[in-house]
């Protein structure tokens, strides 16, 4: 009696079948691109250079302690009104001399800052400190900045800051963006943002 073969798998078209799953997979997936906080990082500096002295009035500090809860210039406050203080701060303009500020909106009042471009908004955080606590508050203090450069852009050009800010980063815009970026950075220029964050506590 002859022996039985056992049936061979006709594995010729295997690498294809691969192949072609690799490419479905790969049109298929979306990339998820990574997100985040976007700070610009101060140049290094020479370590003979002091510091620049910077007035106390001039500084708008915010506080966040291990239980979320915001302590503001010294002062209790929720986070739904911190970007309402901070544009008042930003703006308040009671800078003379020097230091006056010709197109602030704010009070004038002389215990704030003197001008947007000298104002420093210095943030605190504990380690305990929740991390939706923590985006809100950096959320609501880049808001602040926002909502002046906004208002800044609509005086002097009719047109939303946000607006024009996605029209220059946008590959398919048409227009001239040499003269766009010119707008973009003079409002920079009234309203930098200077959001200094210490090393947080606890």
């Amino acid at each position: 009696m002859a022996k039985r073969t056992a049936p061979e798998v006709n594995a010729g078209s295997m690498a294809d079948i691969a192949f072609l799953l690799l490419i479905f997979f790969l049109v298929t997936t979306t990339i998820v691109s990574d997100k985040g906080i976007s700070r610009k990082l101060p140049p290094i500096q020479d370590e003979n250079v002091e510091p620049p002295i910077i007035k106390q009035k001039n500084i708008f500090t915010v506080i966040v302690n291990r239980d979320n809860q915001l302590l503001v210039e010294d002062q209790p406050m929720k986070v739904k009104d911190l970007r309402a203080a901070a544009v008042k701060f930003l703006d308040n303009g009671a800078g003379l001399g020097d230091d006056a500020c010709s197109y602030c909106q704010g009070a004038k009042d002389p215990s704030s800052s003197d001008n947007p471009t000298k104002a420093i908004i210095s943030l605190v955080n504990d380690r305990k400190t929740e991390y939706g606590t923590y985006i809100s508050v950096q959320n609501e203090l880049v808001a602040a900045y926002n909502e002046l450069r906004n208002q800044a852009t609509q005086r002097l050009y009719g047109k939303d800051y946000i607006q024009m800010e996605n029209n220059y980063n946008d590959p398919s815009f048409r227009g001239n963006k040499e003269t766009l970026k010119e707008r973009l950075d003079k409002v920079k220029d009234m309203y930098p943002q200077k959001l200094s964050e210490a090393e947080p506590k606890g």
